[in-house]
């Protein structure tokens, strides 16, 4: 026993000594502890375009960006189109433009902005691994500047949808794209604001609620991938502010969740189906807030309700002001139309808004812009987008009032076969080429049929008389 207590006393002394020696010369060490994080969403199940599920990570410490730029960067492609050039004297020049675009399927579903592909005739798609594909458009949507694409592949990666609703100002993002034609670079910033609107997109039905983000993006890197720090998709890089034409330090990306939707509804049906309210809206200001007893600036003010829309049926009214939608706060008018973006006609939505003062609720069920909950196909959709306007069914008070049957001319698109016609909105279409129009269906079917010339016959709610209006098929 005498001989073994000394041992242990030399070796306990050892162990000390090389404590203390080694802690002498480590250096020092940061550790980062990730706390617990409430439940948020990402995507879920097989199918990329489903709902979402819980998020339960952290954004990652600001250095680790190694793991999800190599699990992006393989499913992040360089989009190369060709387009024909010239008027009627100088045709067949050939241009090619390019651009990014993002795989979300393993069959091959690629998104990217509508600008990218805008009046391309042939589009070449480049993998990372140098791969090269013919690809065809699915749809496009200006609306949001989103298109879907699809090419025939083996073993394609693809990224999974993050959750854009659960992106925080500050977090860290990264930028995958092809800028200047150079391929698979990859560029890291924060989120520096949500719901960002700069006035870039064309057209009434435009949604306008960008991500901004300090990380670095140029031309060419136009639909590619802004990915959070676990390499989930929550944005496509779509537009910066610049002066001099290359990055000055702001860059715009479509919400992940809005961009779900606008590319299911493009690969279900191959046209977007958007729900409408059916309310003008306005900002509000701090003096239209103390006005109505609003406790804070921010809210969307309705203006006006349109007659027979979803917002009329559930008893919105002028002087409401929509707070949020789903549960969902809207502070501003990008915030409220993007996520009314999501939803269809005939979905129900639950609006939060204040009227004197005092929080209601109201369920609210989404109409088309034809004031019906009616989903519309591709073809009739691209007929009337063709021709160059947008028409809705009477409603039973107008057939009573007016006492004819027919359809309304919602909308005219600039520079249509319409719009030269000298047609102006609210024309109501009983005949055409002597054929009565009872309905939006039956208008339809007139038109496919037609061919050569086609006369339009009606009549204006507030002006007597009736009107007649040619144009060419051809």
């Amino acid at each position: 026993m005498k001989k073994i207590l000394p041992v242990i006393i030399s070796s306990l002394l050892s162990a000390f000594l090389a404590v203390f020696i080694y802690r002498q010369i480590e250096e020092p060490r940061e550790v980062i502890v990730h706390e617990p994080a409430p439940a948020r969403y990402a995507s879920l199940g097989e199918d990329p375009l489903n709902d979402i599920k819980p998020r339960t990570f952290l954004s990652s410490s600001p250095t680790d960006f190694i793991q999800s730029a190599k699990s992006v960067t393989p499913a992040v492609v360089n989009i190369q189109t060709t387009s024909e050039m010239g008027d009627f004297w100088h045709k067949g020049v050939m241009s090619t433009s390019t651009g990014s675009g993002v795989i979300i399927s393993k069959d091959g579903y690629i998104v990217t902005n509508s600008h990218v592909v805008e009046g391309s005739t042939g589009i070449e798609v480049t993998l990372n691994d140098n791969r090269k594909f013919e690809a065809e458009i699915i749809g496009t949507d200006a609306s949001t500047d989103l298109a879907l694409l699809r090419i025939e592949g083996d073993k394609l990666p693809w990224i999974e949808f993050g959750n854009s609703d659960s992106l925080q100002i500050g977090e860290w993002v990264i930028a995958v794209g092809n800028p200047f034609n150079l391929e698979s670079t990859v560029t890291a910033g924060i989120v520096s604001a949500k719901g960002r609107s700069i006035d870039i997109l064309e057209g009434q039905d435009r949604i306008e609620s960008f991500i901004q983000t300090d990380a670095a993006v140029n031309p060419g890197n136009s639909g590619g991938a802004l990915v959070n720090t676990n390499g989930e998709l929550i944005g496509i890089n779509t537009a910066i502010i610049t002066h001099s034409g290359r990055y000055e330090g702001y860059s715009f990306a479509v919400p992940a969740n809005l961009v779900r939707k606008v590319i299911r509804d493009l690969r279900d049906y191959g046209v977007v189906q958007r729900g409408i309210l059916g309310v003008f809206i306005a900002p509000v200001d701090s003096e239209m807030a103390e006005e109505l007893d609003l406790p804070a600036v921010e809210g969307v003010y309705i203006e006006r309700v349109s007659a027979q829309s979803g917002a009329d049926d559930a008893g919105l009214e002028t002087g409401d002001v929509i707070i949020g939608i789903n549960g969902v706060k809207t502070k501003s008018m990008p915030e409220m139309q993007e996520q009314i973006g999501r939803y269809r006609p005939g979905n129900t939505i639950s609006v939060e808004y204040i009227r004197n003062g005092k929080i209601k609720l109201s369920e609210v069920m989404l109409k088309s812009k034809t004031n019906d909950t009616r989903l519309v196909s591709a073809s009739e959709n691209k007929l009337l987008r063709d021709l160059g306007f947008q028409v809705r069914n009477l409603t039973k008070e107008e057939k009573r009032a007016l006492d004819v049957e027919g359809v309304k001319v919602v909308s005219i698109y600039r520079g249509s076969k319409i719009m030269r016609t000298n047609m102006d909105p609210e024309f109501i279409i009983t005949h055409v080429n002597n054929k009565k129009v009872k309905n939006t269906d039956k208008l339809l079917q007139l038109l496919e049929s037609a061919s050569g010339k086609v006369m339009l016959e009606g009549i204006y709610e507030n002006y007597p008389g009736e009107y007649y209006y040619a144009f060419s098929m051809d």
